[in-house]
């Protein structure tokens, strides 16, 4: 599985790279922590709303720490989901740790 991290994130969107951010935590996890423009697809939600990710462009799945992200990004694959998934690696964690710490902790 491809991982990216926060830092290497926050770099292609700086640089203005087409990259989709999808949150796949819960929607009160969400409202206590977010990414900026990222997408709310919560994970068990993720294969009946495929068809919102736009496969052309790169996607970084994120969760809390990683785990639900890999195993949305799997389940996608599985699915037949051809586009390019990259698991944030430490997710929103690591993003409040290297890029913004304005974003709380949970």
């Amino acid at each position: 599985m491809q991982e990216i991290t926060a830092t290497e994130l926050k770099q292609k969107i700086d640089a203005g790279e087409e990259v989709q951010i999808i949150d796949v935590r819960e929607q009160n996890e969400r409202d206590f922590a977010k990414i900026p423009d990222s997408k709310l697809i919560p994970s068990g939600e993720i294969l009946n709303r495929m068809n919102e990710l736009d496969s052309p462009r790169p996607a970084v799945l994120h969760c809390h720490g990683g785990g639900r992200s890999s195993r949305a990004i799997e389940a996608l694959k599985q699915a037949g989901y051809e586009g390019e998934l990259y698991n944030l690696k430490g997710g929103i964690t690591a993003w409040s740790d290297e890029v913004d710490p304005s974003v709380p902790k949970y």
